[in-house]
């Protein structure tokens, strides 16, 4: 322990003896450094953080999510930096200032993307814009004056590309719809135009509308159904000339007036109505009731006649079988009809099976056609109702939280950590050269180091003799030489205090 003392007191004493190279190189390190922070331009930053908030009741009800704002909003954050948007902010600002061409606004962009950041918070409606100015041929207060600008430059382009980006793609999306509808239209027209055409040359030979297949399965479609029908019609038919024959046509009875052939007469009456289908509710219907009631109450009064009355059942009946002879005699006449429009159209077939074929394309085509047009038609008013959903009520709101304010300190260097730095590096460099050249030069501040050297014992050592004029000479020179450390100590405070005087003018 006692050794590794001593050899750090050799090491002390030779740093000692050549302080003032020390002092020297330290000045020397120091001075270039100070030189080197002083020459780092001032870095100042401007921030600011905005609210954007993409909820809307109605356009949820529209088919417009959440999700699909929140990635438009997206989508605007990450275009914030295009070279389009960061032109407008080089032109719009104080960078504009020495810009003579194309390749300087080119420059003026790859640093301007350098110097920009467009964060997202944990929240997405929270966004962080920064903007940082460093021109080294600007002054302090320009650089603070740009980074504001350039800061409420890149809100104001966020809050445009927001509001009427929305606009201006909902216009070129309806633009372009239009155009198709109109192109659409115009081949429809065409196509029915040549539908039109081919029904003319061929008129009489197609009847109908629709292709030749499409008429027959609806004709036998409508065949099998009055078949159906045709079978029950002739099923009641059957029952009404059953029932027809068993009831006489007429009935005994005395044939004076008001006596039972009025009553025959006012029943064949009653049983006519019904036969229509008259509830017993139709105001005929309860008179005729109320003169049959009246006639029998009267009884057989009146003149004797003699035979027989109408069986009012027996007409009623066949007023009966005439209509469901007659249904049955249309639905024969309309089976007819259909089975022989089947047959010539199975003929045509046959003969001009190009035409049918032809008639299909064109039917085809045309279907084709329309079923597109109404899906643009519709696609185009769906944009047109989302676009006037967005501009109309104002879904985006977007709110300043902190605006940009010019920085009045600069974020980059730090300026006062860096000369403190400088001065330590520099005292360190002094310290490391003068114990170098201790190192180099072959002196042996011991008598113990000079035998380790020589490898002979070493009889005794002098002391140094020093005079008066020599002590004074050796205290004025301490004197200068802590002056001269103190001097650089005072550099470098009054380096700090003048950063700190520049901020303040900044």
């Amino acid at each position: 322990m006692a050794g590794l003392y001593d050899e750090l007191l050799v090491l002390l004493h030779g740093i000692w003896s050549r302080r003032w190279i020390a002092l020297g190189v330290a000045w020397g390190v120091a001075m270039l450094g100070w030189l080197g922070v002083a020459l780092i331009p001032n870095s100042y930053e401007s921030k600011a953080r905005v609210y954007v908030s993409t909820q809307s009741l109605l356009e949820d009800k529209v088919g417009i999510t959440q999700v699909q704002s929140q990635q438009e909003l997206e989508r605007v954050r990450s275009t914030l930096a295009s070279a389009e948007n960061l032109e407008k902010v080089v032109r719009e600002t104080d960078l504009s200032q020495g810009v003579s061409g194309p390749r300087d606004v080119a420059a003026k962009i790859t640093t301007l993307r350098e110097n920009i950041t467009v964060m997202a918070q944990a929240d997405p409606s929270m966004i962080d814009i920064s903007a940082k100015s460093a021109d080294s041929s600007l002054s302090d207060g320009a650089n603070a004056r740009i980074a504001q600008q350039v800061a409420q430059k890149l809100i104001d382009i966020f809050q445009e590309e927001n509001l009427s980006g929305d606009r201006t793609q909902t216009k070129q999306s309806l633009a372009f719809l239009d155009q198709q509808v109109a192109a659409r239209g115009k081949q429809m027209e065409a196509a029915d135009q040549r539908r039109v055409e081919f029904a003319q040359r061929y008129v009489g030979l197609l009847p109908g509308a629709g292709s030749i297949s499409q008429r027959m399965d609806a004709a036998r479609m409508e065949i099998n159904q009055i078949d159906s029908q045709l079978v029950q019609a002739q099923s009641a038919l059957s029952a009404m000339n059953g029932q027809l024959a068993g009831t006489p046509q007429s009935l005994p009875g005395v044939g004076a007036a008001g006596g039972p052939s009025a009553l025959s007469q006012a029943q064949s009456n009653l049983a006519g109505m019904r036969a229509r289908g008259w509830t017993v509710d139709h105001p005929d219907v309860i008179a005729a009731q109320r003169e049959v009631d009246a006639l029998r109450r009267q009884g057989g009064g009146g003149s004797a006649g003699g035979g027989g009355t109408p069986n009012p059942a027996y007409l009623s009946i066949k007023s009966m079988q005439a209509e469901r002879a007659a249904t049955v005699q249309a639905l024969s006449t309309r089976k007819a009809q259909l089975q022989a429009d089947l047959n010539a159209m199975m003929a045509k077939q046959v003969d001009e099976p190009g035409i049918a074929s032809e008639q299909e394309k064109l039917d085809r085509d045309y279907e084709v056609l329309k079923t597109q047009y109404d899906k643009l038609l519709a696609d185009r008013e769906e944009i047109r109702l989302r676009g006037e959903v967005k501009s109309e009520t104002g879904s985006v709101q977007f709110r300043v939280i902190n605006p940009p304010s010019i920085p009045t300190a600069p974020t980059a260097p730090n300026r006062p950590l860096l000369l403190l730095g400088v001065l330590i590096v520099g005292i360190a460099a002094g310290v490391g050269v003068a114990f170098a050249m201790g190192q180099l030069k072959g002196t042996f501040p011991t008598a113990a180091r000079l035998e380790r050297a020589i490898g002979l014992p070493v009889a005794g050592s002098i002391s140094q003799a020093v005079s008066a004029t020599q002590v004074a000479v050796e205290k004025q020179r301490m004197k200068w030489f802590a002056g001269a450390s103190g001097g650089l100590a005072a550099v470098c405070l009054l380096l700090i205090v003048v950063e700190f005087v520049q901020r303040g003018m900044a």
